[in-house]
């Protein structure tokens, strides 16, 4: 487990899909994150998970005690970041993206990106507000120094 604060940690991945599976069934979520019109099923979420777990690292984020969403750093220095709606817009995020910003530093990445719909305000505006830069259409690019 990796404490990001008081209140926030970072859990490894662990086939959990009972729990996972919540977060993934609401449809502006999943709007949000895939640009799809639809919920993920059972099936979609182990894929993902699968996937995720073996490109990089992948977490899921846990709030006082619940998990309620995930975090993922890929080897190809993508984050990727899922938060259930009733724990957006509380700073959580911004949190965990500069987590996965530092585990990126530890593993030797020059920059992270992350792809971001142009629909998708909110999470543009939190990724601009740690200091990610627009590149093309839908990619933000943050330079580690």
């Amino acid at each position: 487990m990796w404490e990001v604060d008081d209140d926030i940690s970072l859990v490894p991945y662990f086939a959990n899909e009972e729990v996972a599976i919540e977060w993934y069934q609401d449809k502006e979520v999943c709007r949000q994150v895939d640009g799809i019109d639809g919920v993920y099923s059972l099936d979609r979420l182990r894929a993902m998970y699968d996937f995720l777990s073996s490109h990089g690292e992948c977490f899921y984020i846990c709030y006082r005690g619940k998990l309620i969403g995930d975090i993922s750093l890929r080897d190809n220095a993508e984050i990727a970041i899922v938060i259930c709606r009733e724990y957006q817009n509380r700073h959580i995020g911004r949190k965990c993206v500069r987590s996965m910003i530092n585990l990126a530093k530890e593993k030797g990445m020059d920059q992270v990106k992350a792809n971001i719909y142009a629909f998708n305000k909110q999470s543009r505006k939190m990724f601009g507000s740690i200091g990610f830069r627009p590149s093309g259409e839908e990619w933000y690019i943050y330079k580690i120094t």
